[in-house]
C-alpha cells in the first residue's frame, strides 16, 4: 500500500527564537508542511524544555512566543497538526512502554549524557552528579515522539541523527518482541542545503554561546543592534575582503536571491566598507522579516487565538495517538479482562463455533465487511466498496491467499498492496491468520 508520508518536526521550548532557529527549522518546516503527498506533525516540545529549564515562567512565555513565531511566519494549521506535546498524554505513556524495552547500554551512548559525564569525570566529581533521569532518558521521550505518528522522516541537524538511530533501535525492538512491525521505523532527515547560521562571533548560532540575532524579538533596533555587533576584522574601507572569513555574507545569503547574493560577495571583494556591509544586510533581513514581526505582535497581543488553535492542533494529534495507543495498550498485554461469561454463554459456544466474515451496506451506500473471531469479536473492519461483489471477491482473496501475502502499516490491513481495512485495537496479525486459518476453503 501507498502510505502519506509522515514528517515530524519539534522545537524545544526554552527561549525566543533567533535567526538560526529560523533559518535551520521553522522556514524548512514550514515549506515542508506545503508538501500535498505528505502530512506534517509540527510540536512544541516542553516536556523536553523541562530537562533543560526549571524557570516556569520562562517556559510559559516560550510556549507562547514560539507558537506566535510559527504561525507569524506562515504555518497553516489547517494543513498540518500543530500541537503542544504536553496536550498529548499517549506520547508519555507510550514513553514507560518504550523505557521498558530500552537497553541502558544504548542510553548510555547518548551524546548529551555522555558529555556530562565526561565533563564530571574531568572535574573528579562523580560521573552522574548533577545528572537527571530527565536527561538520561531524553532519547526515549524523543523516540516516543516520533512512534506515536508512525513519521517516516524526522528533519534534523547533524548532532541530532543519534536520536532518531536510537528512536529505530528502540522501535526494532519493540516490534521484535510483540510480533509484528507495529512501529514505523524513522529516517533522519538532513538537508545539507539548509543554512547554519554564524553568530555574532562566527560560531554557530546558539543561545549556548549568546551570541544569537533576534527573530522578532525588540523590532527592527534590535535586529540592528545585534547585527553591528558583529565580529568582523580590521580591513579599512576600500580593502578587500573575503566573503567566506566573516558572517555577513552567510547571513546575507541566507535572506537574498542568489544572484543578491553573488552581488554582495563581489562588493566585498572590491573593498565594501565593513558598516555599509552590516547596514545593508540590515535592510535585507529587515525587509524579509518585516511582515512576518507585524503578524507576530497581533498573534502575541491575542494569547487565547494560539491557545485556540494548539487545542484543536491537540485534538487532531490525538485522533490518531489515543486508537494506536489502544492498539500498544494490547500488544504488550494490556488488555480489558473480559466478563465472567454466564454458564449459559458457555454451553452455548460449541466446538465448532469458527471465525467468520459479516458483510452489509452502510447509509454512505458502500459496501462493507467485518471478520470477527470465534467468540464474534471484531478483528478487522474493512474499507467500503462500491458493490457487493466487489466486497467478496476480496473476502474470497482473504480466504484462500492471507497467509502469505497479509502485513499491516500502522493498524491498517494490507493484502499484497491493497489495503483492506483497520484492525481493531486487540486484534494482532497472527490472530487474524489465525482466523482466516480457519475459514480456509469455506464457500
Amino acid at each position: 500500500m501507498s502510505e502519506r508520508r509522515r514528517i515530524l518536526t519539534g522545537i524545544t521550548t526554552t527561549g525566543t527564537p533567533h535567526l538560526g532557529n529560523y533559518v535551520g527549522a521553522i522556514r524548512p518546516a514550514i515549506l515542508a508542511s506545503r508538501d500535498p503527498a505528505a502530512d506534517s506533525f509540527l510540536f512544541l516540545a516542553d516536556y523536553h524544555a523541562l530537562i533543560k529549564c526549571d524557570d516556569p515562567a520562562r517556559i510559559a512565555r516560550s510556549r507562547l512566543e514560539i507558537a506566535a513565531t510559527w504561525l507569524a511566519a506562515g504555518l497553516d494549521p489547517e494543513r498540518v497538526v500543530f500541537y503542544r506535546q504536553s496536550d498529548v498524554p499517549e506520547i508519555t505513556e507510550l514513553t514507560w512502554l518504550l523505557t521498558c524495552v530500552a537497553g541502558k547500554g544504548l542510553l548510555n551512548r547518548a551524546h548529551a549524557y555522555k558529555a556530562a559525564t565526561d565533563a564530571n569525570a574531568a572535574s573528579g566529581s562523580d560521573p552522574d552528579a548533577g545528572i537527571t533521569m530527565g536527561l538520561f532518558c531524553y532519547p526515549v521521550l524523543m523516540a516516543a515522539d516520533i512512534l506515536i505518528f508512525n513519521a517516516h522522516s524526522v528533519p534534523v541537524g547533524r548532532d541530532q541523527v543519534q536520536h532518531i538511530e536510537m528512536a529505530r533501535d528502540i522501535g526494532q525492538r519493540f516490534n521484535h518482541l510483540f510480533g509484528e512491525a507495529i512501529f514505523t521505523l524513522p529516517e533522519a532527515a538532513v538537508d545539507e542545503s539548509v543554512a547554519t547560521l554564524p553568530g555574532l562571533d562566527g560560531r554557530k548560532m546558539s543561545k549556548s554561546y549568546d551570541n544569537t540575532i533576534p527573530l522578532f524579538e525588540g523590532g527592527s533596533a534590535a535586529l540592528r543592534e545585534a547585527i553591528m555587533k558583529i565580529v568582523t576584522d580590521s580591513r579599512a574601507p576600500g580593502e578587500p575582503k573575503d566573503p567566506q572569513s566573516n558572517a555577513l555574507h552567510t547571513l546575507f545569503a541566507a535572506f537574498a536571491s542568489a544572484d543578491q547574493a553573488d552581488a554582495y560577495a563581489a562588493d566585498l571583494r572590491a573593498g565594501l566598507a565593513w558598516g555599509e556591509a552590516k547596514q545593508r544586510l540590515f535592510e535585507t533581513i529587515d525587509g524579509a522579516l518585516a511582515p512576518m514581526r507585524a503578524r507576530y505582535a497581533s498573534l502575541i497581543a491575542d494569547p487565547d487565538a494560539i491557545e485556540a488553535v494548539l487545542i484543536a492542533g491537540a485534538a487532531k494529534a490525538r485522533s490518531i495517538a489515543t486508537p494506536f495507543l489502544a492498539r500498544l495498550r494490547a500488544a504488550v498485554g494490556l488488555r480489558p479482562v473480559p466478563a465472567k461469561r454466564s454458564e449459559a454463554h458457555v454451553k452455548a459456544q460449541s466446538k465448532s463455533a469458527k471465525p467468520a466474515f459479516k458483510q452489509y451496506r452502510e447509509s454512505d451506500g458502500r459496501f462493507y465487511f467485518k471478520l470477527t473471531d470465534a467468540d464474534g469479536q471484531t478483528l478487522l473492519q474493512s474499507e467500503g466498496h462500491a458493490s457487493p461483489r466487489e466486497a467478496g471477491q476480496l473476502i474470497a482473496r482473504l480466504k484462500s491467499e492471507a497467509t502469505s501475502l497479509l502485513q499491516t502499516e500502522a493498524g491498517t490491513l494490507v493484502l499484497g498492496e491493497s489495503p483492506v481495512g483497520q484492525l481493531s485495537s486487540e486484534a494482532t496479525l497472527d490472530t487474524v491468520r489465525q482466523a482466516l486459518a480457519a475459514l480456509a476453503g469455506q464457500d
